[in-house]
C-alpha cells in the first residue's frame, strides 16, 4: 500500500473511531438539529460535564464538530452535516442484517 493511501485510510479510521461510541453518536444526532451548549448535552446524556467534554473533544479532534465560546459557555455544532448521510448507510446495513437474520430463522423453522 502506498504511503499516501495509508495516510488517507488512517484519517478515515480516525473519523470512524471518533464516532464509535453511543454517547458520541447521540451528540452528533442532537447537533444535527442545531447547536448545543455543553450543559444541554450533559443533561440530555445524563453524564457529568467532564465526560461529555471529553467526548466532544474527541469529536472535535476528528473534525466532526466545531465549538464557539460565548461567555462562560461553549456551544458546539456539526462541522460537516453530511456526516448524517453516513448514518443512513449504517441504517441500511442494520436493516439488511435484520432481514438476513429473519430469513435464516424462517429456514430453520421449515
Amino acid at each position: 500500500m502506498e504511503i499516501e493511501t495509508r495516510k488517507h485510510l488512517e484519517a478515515r479510521a480516525k473519523v470512524l473511531k471518533a464516532m464509535a461510541h453511543p454517547s458520541r453518536l447521540f451528540m452528533i444526532e442532537e447537533l444535527s438539529k442545531g447547536e448545543r451548549c455543553v450543559c444541554e448535552l450533559t443533561e440530555m446524556i445524563g453524564a457529568d460535564i467532564s465526560t461529555v467534554s471529553k467526548h466532544l473533544s474527541v469529536l472535535k479532534q476528528a473534525g466532526l464538530v466545531i465549538d464557539e465560546k460565548r461567555g462562560n459557555q461553549v456551544f458546539y455544532r456539526l462541522r460537516v452535516p453530511c456526516i448524517l448521510n453516513f448514518f443512513g448507510c449504517v441504517e441500511s446495513v442494520l436493516e439488511a442484517q435484520v432481514k438476513d437474520h429473519s430469513s435464516h430463522l424462517n429456514i430453520l423453522r421449515m
